[in-house]
């Protein structure tokens, strides 16, 4: 099938997808402890029977079992070396099962492991994993592809673009969500959607984690913005402890009863997640009767994101600050930290300009004597894990904007591509392969046009080439070319032409670096302010400036109002309000502050690169490390879980300020054993496992790392481990508490297991528990004694079920 016969049968009939697998498969008998896709190839009249009571039912399309069947998966049986051919089989008998009228989808989803900086593996490692996958299941003949269940942007765009890049068969990507409407690395429906549709993905939804009505939000938010079809497979329901087996609280019916709000909403294709079976699938069937898709129209969208953000770019919108600080340019301290690898001044430039209210950050690391491209994916690597704020990658090497591209989370804005007949011809595929917008420079092989009349014929000339590629206007952003008023005094008038025809005669956004028509004069900021506020005047959507100046912001947050681009001027009042406040007199510059409060900051803020050499002044000053421990370093990562509960912080901060607080404790440990040696206080101890079956434990890593950062003793007994095991290291070690988590509905009775073994063995200790799809009734059902949401969730819990609490 291809992208235009996918389309088209969409455009024609909402496709009906499957419902649950691994709950089906339990039904004829697979233990929770197997490979699946081992099994199921030994047993394969089980998938066989399976997807024809599917198909049967009324479903069109079935995924391959195939789940679990890339290498890291497979790995964890001893089958790594066999990814090829499990896929490969494992469509051909979905083929068997389907036959030839009915479609085979290609099933890719979550490694289990974290892409750098949150995790181990890099990017292009991921990537490979999935086109290894992808090859077997091409190999066995699907029809097209879905990436499901994906909880990282980074992961799902990986496998995007393996498929991508190994055939051109359609590909949809369905992401789940938690509760707060965000998947665990924090990134929301709208920023996934725009994300992937511009990354190419064919058709975007969600599936797991929730029952259809939460999922109808989601769907409902995404629909805004989407322009490709879109995709759900709610759970039925929430998951309960039914005879020993785990079950979903809603039936068929009522199941069904949403799925005409979904179609409503540009779903196109339809299914069920876990608890869903073919009485489902049937129900489905019979309210799309006389339903007709509503395949999203093209909307018309200038958008940049992050991993966790979208900023949107328009003539309706505020004024978009692009901060420039990050650029070697005249730049001696940042220069010495590129040569040396040294992210911390990156980190501090990074964090102040996001603070200071630049909406995107302009990342140029280009210099003599060094490593462009290796500077450039250090610098992302340390920024994207900071803030959360939008990049702008400047350079002038294709090689370098390709591998930026590549890795970095979101939608980025290039910054530029000009008519030079070198860099249009190269930078143009690259920015369309990867979706990028991109900042039109109206230069051209014969160098900077001085007049608008010029200017403007190489924006249309530029624009009729990226068209080429699928860009339209909403996809680029003209730079009005501001050249400095001390050699041209007419200057700026040409530029202010040219701002006033893109934004009345072409309507595209357009852009200026600001500070260039100043350069060569005394008080260049009054300069700068009043040609901003003139350009403002004439449409002007961003500016490239340094958001630390009073004067640019002040006046770029008064035209917001005039402009009526501040509703009810609630920006400008929240600005004043804190600006005056900030302004009282008292310095806040961090650099004057006392040590210890920058310790406190570093763990705050993630700044894991300058903990130690804050730590090394503070012991020079004479503070005691105890107190430096007990005063400031456990406080601020209660703060950080503080605010990873009320969502101000997400996966990618926790994780950060956990690895900045190991770092600290790392190098404080030397100091701190005498007083472990001479104090009476025990350490309370935690036995951490995820239960037998279950082979995924990136929730349990992280709460394992914050309950050791909270002073706990923890033993982490890994993935995949049976109920004896956990008991008896439990009595071994004389634990207070017992941690256990399961992701899967297949695996979660599997927590049951160890507390009555626990009961049984006459065990004092307390039990919580964990994971996706765990909930705090069902915690309840099973005899634990607290139920954990997420990593300082768990902490908290943890310090409550002792009476004696860490120090």
């Amino acid at each position: 099938m291809n992208r235009e016969t996918f389309l088209n049968y969409l455009q024609n009939n909402v496709m009906i997808l499957d419902g649950a697998t691994g709950t089906q498969l339990q039904k004829q008998g697979m233990p929770n402890d197997v490979c699946p896709q081992q099994w199921v190839l030994e047993h394969p009249e089980t998938i066989i029977e399976i997807q024809k009571s599917y198909i049967q039912a009324g479903s069109n399309a079935v995924y391959t079992c195939t789940f679990g069947g890339n290498r890291l998966k497979l790995e964890e049986y001893g089958l790594g070396n066999q990814v090829v051919e499990i896929n490969r089989r494992l469509a051909q008998l979905s083929r068997q099962a389907v036959g030839a009228n009915h479609f085979v989808v290609g099933d890719l989803a979550p490694t289990g492991q974290f892409v750098k900086p949150l995790g181990p593996i890099s990017f292009e490692q991921l990537v490979d994993i999935y086109k290894e996958q992808v090859q077997g299941l091409l190999l066995g003949g699907v029809d097209f592809f879905v990436i499901e269940t994906m909880m990282d942007i980074q992961e799902a765009r990986a496998a995007l673009l393996a498929v991508k890049e190994s055939c051109d068969l359609p590909v949809c990507v369905s992401m789940t969500f938690n509760e707060d409407g965000r998947t665990l690395t924090g990134t929301d429906p709208v920023t996934a959607l725009i994300t992937l549709q511009c990354l190419g993905a064919d058709a975007i939804g969600c599936n797991c984690s929730t029952g259809p009505n939460d999922m109808l939000d989601i769907i409902a938010d995404m629909s805004q913005y989407a322009s490709v079809p879109l995709l759900a497979k709610p759970n039925a329901g929430l998951p309960k402890l039914v005879d020993d087996h785990t079950a979903f609280d809603m039936d068929a019916d009522t199941f069904a009863d949403f799925i005409p709000d979904f179609i409503k909403h540009g779903v196109c294709l339809i299914g069920g997640c876990c608890g869903t079976t073919p009485e489902y699938i049937a129900q489905i069937k019979q309210k799309i009767k006389g339903l007709k898709p509503v395949v999203p129209a093209k909307k018309h969208i200038s958008a940049v994101t992050s991993a966790g953000k979208t900023v949107f770019i328009g003539l309706d919108q505020p004024l978009t600050i692009v901060g420039e600080r990050i650029n070697p340019t005249g730049k001696k301290k940042l220069q010495d930290s590129l040569r040396n690898n040294n992210m911390e001044e990156i980190f501090h430039l990074a964090l102040d300009q996001a603070e200071k209210g630049a909406a995107i950050l302009d990342v140029n690391v280009g210099m003599p004597d060094i490593n462009e491209k290796e500077a450039m994916l250090n610098v992302l690597e340390t920024i994207t894990g900071s803030v959360h704020t939008p990049l702008c990658l400047d350079s002038s090497s294709p090689e370098v904007l390709e591998a930026a591209l590549r890795i970095y989370p979101g939608r980025a804005l290039i910054n530029s591509i000009s008519a030079e007949t070198e860099k249009l011809q190269k930078l143009l595929p690259i920015a369309a392969k990867y979706g990028a917008m991109f900042i039109l420079l109206p230069i051209d092989d014969k160098g900077v046009p001085e007049t608008a009349e010029e200017r403007i014929k190489i924006i249309n000339d530029i624009y009729a080439q990226a068209q080429k590629y699928g860009y339209t206007k909403d996809d680029i952003v003209v730079d009005g070319l501001v050249m400095t008023v001390s050699s041209n005094q007419k200057a700026a008038q040409e530029t202010l032409k040219v701002i006033d025809w893109c934004s009345n005669e072409l309507q595209c956004n357009t852009i200026i670096g600001l500070s260039n028509i100043s350069f060569g004069l005394p008080a260049r900021e009054w300069l700068n302010a009043a040609f901003l506020a003139m350009a403002i005047g004439k449409g002007l959507s961003m500016a490239i400036a340094n958001p630390s100046g009073d004067l640019l912001m002040n006046i770029k947050t008064a035209c917001d109002v005039l402009t009526s681009k501040d509703a009810y001027s609630k920006h400008y009042i929240h600005y004043f309000s804190q600006h005056l406040t900030s302004n009282d007199g008292t310095n806040n510059n961090a650099a004057s502050k006392p040590v210890t409060e920058q310790i406190y900051d570093a763990v705050v803020k993630g700044n894991k690169d300058g903990i130690i050499t804050l730590i090394e002044i503070a012991i020079k000053e004479g503070h005691d490390p105890s107190q430096l421990v007990d005063l400031f370093l456990i406080p601020a990562i209660t703060q950080v879980g503080d605010l990873y509960e009320q969502r101000k912080y997400y996966l990618p901060q926790l994780i950060l300020s956990a690895e900045t607080m190991k770092t600290a404790f790392e190098y404080l440990e030397p100091y701190l054993e005498k007083r472990s040696s001479n104090s009476e206080e025990m350490k309370i101890k935690i036995v951490l496992a995820t239960v037998k079956g279950d082979i995924h434990d990136i929730g349990k890593n992280i709460v394992g790392l914050m309950l050791k950062n909270h002073g706990f003793e923890v033993y982490d007994l890994g993935k995949d481990v049976s109920a004896d095991i956990i008991i008896k290291k439990a009595k071994e070690v004389n634990a207070q508490i017992i941690g256990l988590s399961a992701l899967m509905t297949t695996t979660m009775t599997g927590m049951k297991n160890v507390i009555q073994l626990a009961k049984q063995e006459k065990l004092e200790c307390k039990f919580m528990v964990g994971g996706a799809v765990v909930t705090k009734k069902y915690a309840d059902e099973i005899g634990a004694d607290g139920y954990a949401k997420d990593a300082y969730q768990a902490v908290k819990l943890a310090k409550k079920l002792v009476t004696k609490k860490p120090r």
